[in-house]
């Protein structure tokens, strides 16, 4: 095993003196191709290119002597220090921290970032990288080849947002470009770039902020989730599948979280598109009735999260939207919940007014791949001045999970 390993940050300012002591006495240099080409390599250094880090770390435990890890930015966000301290490797390390580039990205563009969500994206995470986008009003991006801004942008169609696209960070060749996501996919970025992007709903961070890359609830917001019809102006008070214990039975189902992408179709008052986009999902809200529409955009503005609402009749709307993970399904019957089981999200709920409905739904999911359960349930809300029955509400609960997924 090596017997000491620095992991040296770099963002293209002079080194410290302690990460050139550190290099003046390396038997080993791993790092990219413009950091073994810096003036401080010993020149009888062995010299490795940083591709594969869990290779380079192989490497560096069977040398003997100093080992030396350059990487841009802080190499303990997000950075080659977790992978460098893996059980399997067995290496300890010291750690010459650099300015992060999410941090240089953000001074490049003077901005604050307390508020910003940060997210790396590769090939394979991509699509969950683009929902945080759009459910977020401020998002700082690692991109990496072939998740870039390019890609990024095709995925945000018809989304608009603006995008700050800095490459190079601290070489020569930086150059830091704002644009609109339309026209982003129209240019070739080099690597490694950070993209900076801007516009999901309403600035989220004010004076006395006290936690970093989250929105906790104004305080003069709501306090909880199932909220009453009242909290969304009364919209929808009574209606089938609008009441709060149906409602929070479809979101504990549903299980939205950071990095999904929610449909709700028959989004009505646009309760649980709003209490799916304040789990800090994104959220696709869906209805054909123009009032509705309306309806779902003032809740989510006055909740101040983001949800997209798309006018239009299922099943047919459904084919020119982006993959969902889990949908919730508010009416359209049998044709419906076939065309949403044929874009196998990992999980569907919809429910039904009798028995009858209920089994042909249930049907249909469990024809399409899918373990289904169904509850019945009953809720009566009380009057509390005199403890009587103000409203009772019956309904069947059909909740489905893809069965490759299903435990």
């Amino acid at each position: 095993m090596a017997d000491r390993v620095t992991v040296i940050g770099w963002d293209g300012s002079p080194l410290t003196r302690a990460a050139t002591a550190a290099l003046s006495a390396a038997t080993l240099v791993a790092g990219a191709a413009h950091h073994l080409a810096l003036p401080e390599v010993p020149g009888s250094a062995e010299r490795i290119r940083l591709g594969s880090v869990d290779l380079a770390a192989r490497r560096i435990a069977g040398h003997r002597g100093s080992a030396v890890v350059l990487a841009d930015g802080d190499p303990g966000f997000f950075g080659v220090v977790r992978t460098l301290r893996k059980p399997e490797h067995g290496l300890e390390v010291e750690v010459v921290p650099a300015v992060s580039s999410v941090a240089t990205a953000f001074a490049r563009a003077g901005m604050p970032w307390d508020d910003a969500q940060i997210v790396v994206a590769h090939p394979r995470t991509l699509r969950r990288a683009v929902n945080i986008i759009r459910a977020h009003h401020k998002v700082a991006v690692l991109t990496s080849p072939g998740a870039g801004p390019a890609e990024l942008a095709l995925l945000l169609e018809g989304v608009h947002r603006t995008f700050v696209i800095c490459e190079e960070l601290g070489t020569e060749r930086e150059r830091v470009t704002v644009l609109t996501s339309d026209k982003t996919a129209d240019h070739t970025w080099r690597d490694p770039n950070v993209v900076i992007v801007i516009g999901g709903g309403p600035e989220t961070t004010a004076n006395g902020a006290w936690i970093a890359g989250r929105r906790p609830d104004h305080p003069e917001g709501v306090r909880g989730w199932a909220l009453p019809a009242a909290s969304y102006d009364g919209a929808g008070e009574g209606g089938e599948g609008e009441s709060p214990g149906l409602r929070a039975a479809q979101l504990a189902r549903l299980g939205p979280r950071t990095g999904d992408l929610v449909w709700d179709i028959g989004s009505g008052s646009g309760a649980l598109a709003v209490e799916a986009a304040r789990f800090g999902a994104a959220v696709l809200a869906v209805d054909s009735d123009p009032d509705a529409c309306a309806r779902t955009a003032t809740a989510a503005r006055t909740f101040k999260v983001s949800v997209q609402v798309v006018r239009g009749t299922a099943p047919h709307v459904l084919e020119r939207l982006p993959e969902p993970d889990v949908v919730r399904i508010g009416g359209g019957g049998v044709p419906v919940v076939t065309a949403v089981a044929d874009r196998r999200p990992e999980r569907i709920v919809t429910h039904a007014s009798n028995r009858d409905e209920a089994e042909a739904l249930g049907a249909a999911l469990t024809e399409n791949g899918y373990a289904v359960e169904c509850a019945l349930l009953q809720s009566v809300e009380l009057d509390t001045s005199e403890w009587a029955e103000r409203e009772r509400s019956v309904v069947f609960l059909l909740s489905a999970v893809r069965s490759d997924l299903a435990p």
